[in-house]
């Protein structure tokens, strides 16, 4: 029997950790003894990720959720390692499998190493080479300790190579967000509200901000908005933001005809208004993974990326911070006149299946 412990700790991991969880569930239909565990970290507490939110994903509920929210970064990561290491004596595994690049995958691959447990990094070997960002610093741990990487681009094979890890610990098998994107994209749902009765079809744009960097200054997040509602023209701008940062922006004075402050949307909502925008502003790394799969033009506001791929052959470009920068790309983008999606390869959907195959392989 192949045990496997899953962990996520905040809504994009389970997005990652989704498509395993159904390869898995492939293998034991198929007769394979194979089991997992799936591990909330309770690292994100979002009232979102409530039981539809599983049933959108189509995965079940956690079988644990360890409570590790709340306090500093290292309260955090101290809880987790407690409560996790607790876990894995109670629930011996063969394999921890951790995804992407959150506090709770640098907790539980520390936890995991210390009682002498493999770890597989999913997402492994992708760097932004900017160590003030915590995720940055999360990545090059995690990967510091793992023992195989499941790796999302070529890019990241050759970031391990030089770090001097084996070819065997390195398995190039794509993306597993995109086998969630592909396998939900026929369940795509308009959210409900006025404001998406009103929106048409490649004439608005869909917006995400919450970097420092964009957020924290008060004066250049003006001049970031203002750049942007003008160079959009006057077309709708779909802003996703918590209550919270929606009351901050307005007492700043942030309040365009054009700019319309949503709650958060669902995983099936958000991608359905993405899939129709015009185009995507953003300084998430995910949603350009998703933008450019499904040929939406989108801007980044950061000075680096870990995801270069998307930049390389996807629909994305890498603008910086600095408002004065964003009237071109706003430009051509309005003229119609943005790089398409070239195809990056193995983002096709059958990431995860890969995953477990190598797994089945590794430790039958």
């Amino acid at each position: 029997m192949i045990k496997l412990t899953l962990v996520a700790g905040a809504r994009p991991n389970f997005m990652k950790i989704a498509p395993i969880v159904h390869a898995i569930q492939k293998q034991q239909e198929a007769g394979t003894d194979i089991s997992y565990r799936l591990i909330h970290t309770g690292q994100h507490y979002d009232k979102k990720m409530s039981g539809d939110f599983f049933e959108q994903l189509n995965i079940p509920e956690p079988d644990a959720n360890l409570g590790g929210g709340g306090g500093t970064q290292a309260e955090q990561t101290a809880a987790i390692m407690v409560a996790f290491e607790k876990e894995l004596i109670e629930n011996p595994t063969n394999l921890v499998i951790v995804v992407g690049d959150v506090t709770s995958t640098l907790a539980c691959s520390i936890a995991a190493k210390k009682l002498v447990i493999d770890v597989a990094h999913v997402e492994g070997g992708i760097r932004s080479g900017d160590l003030s960002m915590p995720e940055e610093i999360n990545r090059m741990v995690t990967d510091s300790i793992t023992d195989h990487f499941f790796t999302t681009s070529e890019i990241a094979n050759t970031n391990l190579r030089k770090l001097g890890f084996e070819e065997s610990q390195i398995h190039y098998v794509g993306n597993t967000m995109i086998d969630t994107l592909m396998s939900n994209m026929p369940r795509f749902k308009k959210p409900d509200g006025d404001i998406f009765d009103q929106i048409e079809p490649k004439s608005y744009f869909v917006m995400t901000m919450h970097r420092p960097a964009n957020v924290d200054q008060e004066e250049k997040l003006k001049e970031m908005i203002a750049a942007i509602v003008k160079g959009t023209e006057g077309l709708p701008i779909i802003f996703p933001v918590h209550p919270r940062t929606a009351k901050n922006l307005q007492s700043m004075g942030i309040n365009y005809d054009s700019l319309h402050m949503t709650e958060p949307l669902s995983y099936l909502e958000f991608n359905y208004l993405v899939k129709n925008a015009k185009g995507v502003i953003t300084d998430s790394g995910g949603i350009t993974e998703e933008a450019s799969v499904m040929n939406v033009p989108c801007i980044t506001l950061r000075d680096n990326t870990e995801r270069a791929e998307t930049i390389e052959l996807g629909t994305n470009e890498l603008i910086g911070t600095d408002p004065k920068k964003l009237p071109p790309y706003l430009e051509k983008l309005m003229k119609g006149e943005w790089k398409s999606y070239k195809g990056i390869p193995l983002w096709d959907g059958k990431t995860a299946d890969r995953i477990i195959d190598k797994i089945i392989q590794l430790y039958s």
